[in-house]
Parts: structure tokens; sequence; C-alpha cells
């Protein structure tokens, strides 16, 4: 299909509505599309392989922005068969999801080979993936530390993330942005019964801990993790459900001084991770 170019101007344009449209979760799920604003997403996107339905360019930043797109990801920025749209300037920064628009908004559809709804015991046999390194969130409501935490995971070599039904949208822009394209490629697993997802872990061989100040918790860095071992992050404010500390083995808490309560989830969930699966000697 050919690639097509139009210049808009008005915001009452329908593919312009439908493009803002995508802020809103019920939309994504609907169209099972999701959107992001940005140089590097884009070209982390055209690396990635993305399936792209549409992007939008500011009118004055388009040859600036194509060569940058270009010169991250050596591909053809309009080389392929999505729709192109050309938005005037004001229009462009009125629809931006950023505080400095840097020129190019991207649509591409869910991505289905790596992230997943799913029931865990008709879907995943963790006894044959047993070098497979997971980590579990639950009720992790803020969209940015769902982001930073795929980041995080990403960078230190988790294969499989498993969020409970009720953490934030992973294709919430915020998410996807806060991910600097380490979504595009993380698996991700969302499941609806995460206490009987962590009772599956266990029966395959797998220790699973829970990330809470409990007074039997371990101290993180007091043990050491074995190969194959999980460990669950909970709410930012409320932490991990009773019912899913008590599917899991033990506790583990990260030490801390006296001057401070908590880490932020996102924070917590990389020093956690980082202890779970680094490599050991």
């Amino acid at each position: 299909m050919e690639n097509r170019q139009e210049i808009i101007r008005s915001r009452q344009n329908r593919a312009v509505v439908e493009l803002c449209k995508l802020t809103d979760r019920k939309t994504r799920e609907e169209k099972r599309s999701f959107r992001f604003d940005g140089i590097k997403l884009f070209a982390e996107a055209l690396q990635k392989d993305l399936d792209l339905q549409l992007v939008a360019w500011k009118e004055s930043a388009v040859e600036r922005v194509s060569d940058e797109v270009k010169r991250l990801c050596g591909r053809d920025p309009f080389g392929g068969n999505w729709r192109t749209l050309i938005l005037s300037d004001e229009l462009f920064d009125k629809i931006s999801e950023e505080k400095s628009p840097e020129g190019v908004i991207c649509v591409a559809k869910y991505i289905d080979k790596f992230q997943k709804n799913i029931t865990i015991y008709n879907s995943v046999d963790f006894s044959k993936q047993k070098k497979e390194r997971i980590v579990l969130l639950e009720s992790v409501r803020d969209p940015s530390n769902v982001g930073a935490i795929i980041r995080s995971a990403a960078a230190i070599g988790v294969d499989r993330l498993i969020l409970s039904a009720d953490c934030a949208d992973i294709y919430h822009p915020r998410a996807v942005r806060a991910s600097m394209g380490t979504l595009f490629s993380q698996s991700i697993d969302r499941v609806s019964d995460l206490p009987g997802t962590i009772v599956a872990l266990r029966e395959s061989g797998r220790r699973v801990y829970a990330a809470a100040l409990e007074d039997s918790a371990l101290l993180l860095g007091a043990f050491v993790p074995q190969q194959g071992d999980c460990v669950v992050i909970g709410n930012e404010g409320h932490g991990l459900s009773p019912e899913t500390v008590a599917a899991c083995d033990a506790c583990v808490m990260i030490p801390m001084t006296a001057r401070a309560e908590s880490l932020n989830a996102a924070v917590a969930a990389s020093i956690l991770m980082w202890e779970f699966h680094r490599e050991r000697t």
C-alpha cells in the first residue's frame, strides 16, 4: 500500500479525533492500538518492527525529525505501509502528550507476540521454563512506575513480567514513555489470579518471595537467591494483599535507614530485580 500524506489543520479531522481517543484505556482496548510520542520511541518501533498504523508529523519538524530517526535506527521513517499525517504546528502541539513536543506521534497495534492476558494454568508450564527469570507485580497503579519497572527489567535481564489485572495499563502513554522503548520487546503477562499464579510457580519447583515489611521478612543481602527464585512487588501505598503474601514461600525486605519509611515502587523493584537476578560467581 502506498504511503499517504495529508496536511491537516483541524482538530475535527476524523483521523485526529481517533488519534486523540487513544489516550483512553477503553478505546485502546477496543482498537487494540496505542499511541506514543517522540523521536526515540519511533526509532525503537522501527527497529523492533512494530505494526505501525499511523505516524503524525509536526509540519515544521518533518525534515529534522525524519533525519534524526534515520540516524538513530538506519530505517526510512516514510518507508512503511502506515498512514502518514502532517499536522499544523498549532494542532500538533495541542494533541501531543509531551510537554515539549519533539514532532512525531505514532500509533501501533498491541504487541500480542510478547504481551498477553492469560489464564496461567492452561497457558504456561513453568516446569519447562526453569531458567526463565520472572518478576511479579500486584496492583502497581502508576503508569510511570509500571513503565520504569519494564525498563529496569529489560536492563537487568528479566525474561518475563507477570502483572495482576489491576496494574496500570502497560500501553498508557506515560507507561510507554517511561519504558523508553523496552516495552516493545519485553514479555509481559497479565493474570486475573495472582495468588494462583504464585502457587503454579511454586509447584514448578520455584521459590517465590513477597516484598513485604513483615517482622519475619528476610533482609535482602542476608540470603542468597537461587536460580529460578521469583519476587513479587506490590502497590505503591498498600503493598501486597494478604492472599498474595500467604501464597509465597517467605517475605523479603530491603534494609533501609530510619530516615525513610519506604521506597518508590519502581526503585524498590529495580533493587529487588538486581539482587534476585544478577549473575553470581
